[in-house]
């Protein structure tokens, strides 16, 4: 029965566009993870909420008692715990969509050899990507909303606009997490997947967290800028502080092609890897 089920869906496809890469099933793979999230890996999600929260509190209200309010760079002066909240909102969505498509990823693609399974079936290297992908998309809104649900009621964010930081950490987890499957699908031992975290420290460090740029000389900020995670923070920074411009535009259309060429990417490998 299944293998009926599966040749009848093939036949459907059959001389549609893209029906090499793509089934329309790919809310298969997110049932799969849905699943999964039922018997074990909620704990992985729980401690990747609270984390933000705790530097939150930690550099916020303990840091922050000593240094007053701050220069948001839009034009306004702001207490520092505001300052940093939307940096760690951005930081939170990065950090579930890259730890979902790299480790998780990884381990799927190289030990478990769950995907070779799924390729055999009638879905496509698409549909594998995008089931993937909404998983750590979903994972980004739960982070995002249950950050703002702490930081609304203390008062740090500022302007109505702020609603709209949880569409846009949805979409900063969707560009991290497009790219982050991406890289991982050249990776072939554990060892490289430590690549992941001498990256991601630094770009969290230095990305404007937890001070402006304007520390840094102008040459170094403009690279900093062109960073993603830097993107993200003026991009969820400008709305929870009502600074709504014509360049927050500029952060979405980055984060839209980052999306593209990691699922292209994405596709590609995956075809290439098991659809020989």
């Amino acid at each position: 029965m299944l293998l009926s089920a599966a040749v009848a869906i093939a036949e459907r496809r059959s001389g549609r566009l893209g029906d090499k890469y793509y089934a329309g099933r790919s809310h298969i793979v997110l049932e799969r993870s849905l699943i999964a999230f039922k018997s074990s890996t909620w704990v992985v999600i729980v401690t990747g909420f609270v984390e933000p929260v705790l530097y939150l509190l930690s550099f916020g209200y303990g840091v922050g008692k000593f240094i007053g309010s701050i220069d948001s760079g839009t034009g306004r002066m702001v207490s520092y715990a505001a300052f940093i909240a939307p940096g760690l909102l951005a930081t939170s969505a990065m950090n579930g969509a890259i730890y979902d498509s790299t480790w998780n990823v990884f381990f799927k693609l190289r030990e478990s050899r769950l995907y070779h399974a799924m390729l055999a079936t009638s879905l496509g290297p698409l549909d594998v990507a995008l089931g993937e992908i909404a998983w750590a998309l979903l994972r980004g809104l739960i982070y995002a909303i249950g950050f703002m649900a702490v930081v609304a009621p203390l008062g740090l964010i500022p302007s109505w606009w702020g609603i709209l930081a949880i569409p846009a950490a949805v979409l900063i987890a969707f560009g991290f997490a497009s790219i982050g499957m991406a890289i991982t699908s050249y990776f072939t031992s554990f060892q490289q997947m430590s690549l992941v975290n001498i990256v991601l420290l630094p770009m969290f460090l230095f990305s404007g967290s937890f001070y402006p740029l304007t520390v840094f000389p102008g040459w170094v900020q403009g690279m900093i800028k062109a960073l993603p995670l830097s993107q993200a923070i003026q991009l969820v920074r400008g709305l929870t502080l009502g600074a709504i411009n014509v360049g927050l535009l500029s952060h979405v259309l980055y984060f839209l092609v980052m999306i593209a060429c990691g699922l292209f990417i994405t596709t590609r490998r995956l075809d290439a890897l098991f659809m020989r």
